[in-house]
C-alpha cells in the first residue's frame, strides 16, 4: 500500500467523516458482492428448472436444430455461470498477516495511522471492483443466456406440440 500523504493540515473531524464515509462504500461493496452470490444461485436454480422443463417434455432426447442449440446454451450458461462462482481474491486492510503490522502502525501518531488506514481502504476498494465488475459482467451475460434458453425452449415445446408440420427443424 502506498504510504499516506502528510496529515498535518488534516483535522480530527474531517478524518473521522472520511473513515465513516470509506466504511459505508466499502460496506455497499461488500453487500454488492452478496447480491452477486444471490443473483448466481438464482441463475442456477433457473437454469436447473428449464434443463428439467427441457428433460420433461423429452424434446433434448431427440435429435434437432432446436435440442442442438439449447444444449450449447446450457453449455454456455453453466460456464458462465461457474465463472462467475469461481474464487477471487478479495483484499482486505489492514492485513494482519503481514508481520509489519504492528511495526508500522503502532509506532504512527493517532492522526498519520487514520489517514494511513484511509489510503489503505481507499485501494481497497479500488482492487476490490475488478473482480466484482467480473462477476457481474459473466452474470449479465448468463442472464441474457438464460433469457435465450428460455426463448428457444418455448419456441420448441411451440413447434412440437402445437406446430407439428414443423417437427423437422
Amino acid at each position: 500500500m502506498n504510504p499516506a500523504p502528510e496529515s498535518t493540515n488534516v483535522s480530527k473531524l474531517t478524518l473521522n467523516f472520511a473513515s465513516q464515509d470509506i466504511r459505508r462504500v466499502l460496506d455497499k461493496q461488500k453487500e454488492e458482492r452478496q447480491i452477486l452470490l444471490t443473483q448466481t444461485n438464482i441463475l442456477f436454480v433457473v437454469n436447473t428448472a428449464l434443463l428439467s422443463a427441457l428433460t420433461i417434455s423429452k424434446l433434448v432426447s431427440v435429435f434437432s436444430l432446436f435440442s442442438a442449440i439449447e444444449v450449447g446454451l446450457f453449455l454456455t450458461n453453466f460456464t458462465l455461470l461457474i465463472n462467475a462462482l469461481l474464487p477471487r481474491q478479495f483484499v482486505i486492510t489492514p492485513n494482519l498477516g503481514s508481520e509489519k503490522f504492528l511495526e508500522t502502525y503502532l509506532g504512527m501518531e493517532p492522526e498519520e495511522y487514520q489517514v494511513q488506514m484511509l489510503v489503505n481502504l481507499v485501494e481497497t476498494y479500488n482492487a476490490n471492483r475488478q473482480p466484482l465488475n467480473d462477476i457481474s459482467q459473466s452474470l449479465f451475460y448468463a442472464a441474457c443466456v438464460t433469457w435465450g434458453i428460455a426463448l428457444v425452449l418455448s419456441v420448441h415445446l411451440v413447434t412440437v406440440y402445437f406446430l407439428p408440420e414443423l417437427q423437422g427443424l
